[in-house]
């Protein structure tokens, strides 16, 4: 099925999703998550309306900036980040979701002061403390907002989650509630209801994610088709 059509049912599943918890699909930006897809097929997302890119590996995303692959769109970086890449990121995209520690904090903040501008974050949660993952862990989530608040060059702007991949629909769903909550908390106690987004919900979970308050989902397989590792 084209890009196009896949962005179309997607946004339509998603509007039903918000309507449940009263909101609607204008509520929800869908990212396409299009980590493995050449520059064609991101201009194809860009064509049919996608609010925004993301890109999981640094080497990918500058291969196919300088293919034209973003050209119209907003991108996001949405991997994991190594701190000796951060100069390749930060300037080049318009939110890093995956913020997740705080020296990588610091490190974006001191490359956005070389660029003298300002970098979008979110603050990635390692909801269910995996030891695989980045991310903070929900009891240091207010500590890293303080820091956050104090770097000149990041700004916050909400919260980034992924349950596990084996969790059940059941426990993914607890996931997203705790991470609701997280973000209500975050949002009024420390930013001052300046948060605005909750980032979570991929290709199988994004509708119970909309259903739990995200309004950013990241779309890959759904849009793109499924990804072939082997390649």
């Amino acid at each position: 099925m084209p890009i196009a059509e896949n962005i179309a049912r997607i946004r339509e599943q998603i509007d039903a999703a918000a309507r449940e918890s009263g909101r609607s699909g204008r509520d929800i930006a869908l990212v396409g998550a299009s980590k493995m897809n050449d520059a064609a097929a991101c201009r194809e997302a860009a064509a049919a309306g996608i609010d925004a890119l993301g890109e999981n590996r640094v080497q990918e995303m500058v291969k196919k900036q300088a293919e034209h692959a973003y050209d119209g769109v907003p991108l996001h970086f949405i991997g994991h980040l190594q701190r000796n890449k951060v100069h390749k990121v930060v300037g080049q995209v318009s939110l890093i979701q995956s913020a997740g520690s705080e020296a990588l904090l610091r490190d974006i903040d001191k490359a956005a002061e070389s660029l003298n501008l300002v970098q979008d974050v979110l603050l990635e949660v390692n909801i269910a403390g995996e030891t695989a993952k980045s991310g903070f862990a929900p009891e240091l989530l207010p500590a890293a907002g303080e820091l956050a608040l104090s770097l000149p060059h990041v700004r916050v702007l909400g919260l980034m989650a992924i349950p596990p991949a084996d969790a059940s629909p059941a426990e993914t769903r607890r996931y997203f509630d705790k991470v609701r909550t997280l973000y209500v908390d975050m949002a009024g106690n420390l930013f001052h209801n300046s948060l605005i987004y909750l980032s979570m919900g991929m290709s199988g979970d994004f509708e119970d994610a909309v259903r739990a308050g995200a309004t950013m989902v990241r779309v890959g397989s759904s849009i793109f088709g499924a990804r072939h590792y082997d390649t």
